[in-house]
């Protein structure tokens, strides 16, 4: 459809609003509002932009990332991924905040390079950056 001119947010399902907050202040992202309506929902958002909405209705007592860390391929979402201008600036951050790497940097044929780290909930991030002149 023609009429689509963007992703609205993204919806990230967590077991503590304290704990993601803490998350993903860390990544620059601000509070805005909740919990708020029937899930419930909390929101953040980050000066670029980037909006995610909490749902706030998680298992706690699951320990696992289910479409990602079990041997069935569910199907589902299985990360968001972060346009930086920066890795290595990215990378050194998130080393500085004692966040774990999970994956990368990985440099794929275009120039274009990655990272990967897992919230407190085990939801899966990447950080992007284009190739040169892209």
């Amino acid at each position: 459809m023609k009429e689509i001119s963007g992703i609205n947010h993204i919806g990230i399902r967590v077991t503590s609003l304290e704990l993601a907050r803490k998350f993903y202040e860390q990544l620059g992202f601000e509070f805005l509002v909740g919990p708020i309506g029937p899930e419930p929902v909390a929101i953040m958002e980050h000066p670029s932009g980037v909006n995610i909405n909490f749902i706030l209705n998680a298992d706690s007592g699951v320990t696992n990332n289910v479409l990602m860390d079990i041997s069935e391929r569910h199907p589902g979402y299985t990360h968001m991924a972060l346009t930086v201008t920066d890795i290595e600036a990215v990378q050194a951050t998130i080393e500085g905040l004692g966040i774990e790497i999970t994956e990368g940097p990985i440099t794929l044929p275009d120039g274009g390079i990655m990272i990967f780290i897992r919230d407190q909930d085990k939801n899966v991030i990447e950080f992007h950056q284009d190739a040169p002149g892209h």
